[in-house]
């Protein structure tokens, strides 16, 4: 039974509330989809509170448990998913300011909010989810939205080519999903997380390679969603072609919900079943950041080239996740820069957002001399890109150097450690230069004009955040790293075996 008055709870009472009420005063509206502004502030003010419920949650929470175990319901109210409802709070809060701008001249605007406030329901369920059932519903609820919303511009064949691949991209990954949960059901009869794990834990040997199969399906279906090689195909095209307030909410927010999934049942069940078997994830994390870098480095969009930088960066932060059971600071790390991610990654996109409504810059000729142009905007790229590739002292920076302190810690138990950690090292120097690149066209480069353009309010008001996001947390990493900590157990084998 589900405690209406827990915080997952009130949360998707609150967005599925207001998810409900934008249309209805759109319909009641005589100039109907005219209200933008109006609409965005209403999915503003209730993602803000939700906001301020999860932190409240957290800070007056005497008993908040880390990763709950429990058989008690299909949500745990605990620090896991706080942690994840804050990040994806923060990038759609992020998204909605942004659209103040990006939309204006756009219709359909309260479906337009309607689906970013449904799917952030799904995306903070994730993070709450104990039970296969409710994980499915809520990876749904997530995903649906987002089909639609890739394709908003639906009179723009790039943008419904890329939205017909994000679908068919996502209904198969959904499909594997499905037949993972299956298989794991049929195992163990129950389909609460964390008593099948226990129960694959304990199969007959003869049993143990299809609970494998079930962890691998489980890979590939959440993979898919966190853009990981070689389930990435679909990536750039969608990230390119749908808007770009939508690919911040892909980018930012939905991959690390499969981030949130995996750490829940792959990550906890590869440890039930072997610890050895994380080796496949590190394999893994290395095709994804070298194919990543190497992908963007040939690119002349700025979206593609984002889009194949989100996916070297779900290659660093599943480093965390692969040597997690050998370092006692694995999971804390990619939490840290899961959270890290979400904002300089919304930074970058948005940036991108305002070049292209303003000048219409998708390709990075457009970029030269914008550090004169969009002075503002051009600044806070830049930090997000050096952000991005680990330079110090921005935000980015710890989470890689904690990131691959685990890897290297994790040398003492198993002998892939230090080289996960030396493949991540060579692959941000890698990273640089796509990343230098940018910043050379703006502001070494000479454009058309040096002409000051009236850089977009909303989308100024959403990267100053982020700014000093980046700037405050990079000097300053204590809490957010007390936050992660907090979200995970210190011994998940440990908490295997107590269960």
């Amino acid at each position: 039974m589900i405690d209406i008055f827990s915080t997952p709870a009130l949360v998707t009472i609150i967005l599925g509330g207001v998810a409900l009420l934008i249309p209805i005063i759109d319909a009641l509206n005589k100039e109907r989809g005219s209200k933008n502004k109006v609409y965005s502030a209403i999915a503003f003010g209730a993602l803000t509170l939700a906001l301020v419920i999860v932190i409240f949650r957290i800070f007056t929470g005497e008993n908040l448990p880390a990763l709950s175990l429990t058989n008690n319901g299909v949500i745990a109210d605990d620090s896991f998913g706080a942690f994840f409802s804050i990040a994806f709070l923060i990038v759609s809060i992020m998204v909605t300011v942004s659209s103040w701008s990006y939309m204006k001249n756009k219709s359909n605007h309260a479906a337009y909010y309607s689906l970013i406030l449904l799917s952030s329901i799904g995306m903070i369920l994730i993070g709450y989810s104990t039970d296969f059932v409710m994980l499915l519903v809520a990876w749904e609820l997530m995903s649906i939205p987002t089909y639609a919303l890739a394709a908003f511009n639906k009179k723009d064949p790039i943008s419904n080519e890329a939205s017909i691949k994000y679908f068919l991209f996502g209904a198969l990954s959904s499909a594997i999903i499905i037949l993972a949960m299956g298989i794991v059901y049929g195992l163990t009869g129950t389909t609460n997380i964390y008593d099948s794990i226990v129960a694959m834990s304990q199969l007959n040997t003869d049993l143990i390679p299809f609970a494998l199969l079930a962890v691998g399906l489980f890979i590939a279906g959440f993979g898919f969603k966190m853009g990981l090689v070689p389930f990435h195909m679909w990536l750039p095209d969608t990230y390119s072609g749908a808007p770009t307030t939508v690919a911040t909410l892909l980018a930012a927010g939905t991959k690390k919900a499969g981030f949130a999934a995996a750490i829940r049942v792959i990550v906890i069940g590869l440890i039930a079943l072997n610890v050895h078997w994380t080796f496949t994830l590190a394999i893994i994390a290395i095709f994804t950041m070298t194919l990543g870098n190497l992908g963007a480095l040939t690119q002349k969009s700025i979206p593609r080239i984002l889009a194949y930088s989100s996916i070297a960066q779900a290659g660093y932060i599943l480093i965390g996740l692969a040597v997690a059971p050998y370092s006692n600071y694995g999971l804390d790390a990619s939490l840290l820069q899961i959270m890290n991610h979400a904002v300089m990654k919304s930074a970058a996109f948005i940036a991108a957002a305002g070049v292209i409504i303003t000048i219409a810059g998708y390709t990075l000729e457009k970029y030269k001399g914008l550090g004169f142009r969009m002075p503002i905007t051009a600044l806070v790229l830049t930090i997000s890109l050096l952000a991005l590739a680990g330079v110090p002292p921005l935000n980015g920076f710890w989470g890689k150097y904690l990131i691959f302190g685990a890897a290297i810690d994790s040398g003492q138990l198993v002998w892939w450690g230090p080289y996960l950690a030396i493949a991540g090292v060579l692959n941000s120097a890698l990273s640089l230069g796509y990343y230098a690149w940018i910043i050379r066209k703006m502001y070494m480069e000479e454009g058309e004009n040096r002409v000051r353009q009236k850089e977009p309010k909303s989308i100024v008001a959403v990267l100053l955040f982020a700014l000093g996001f980046m700037i405050i947390f990079g000097i300053w990493y204590g809490p957010l790293l007390d936050l992660a900590s907090m979200a995970v157990p210190n011994d998940l084998t440990h908490l295997i075996s107590a269960k």
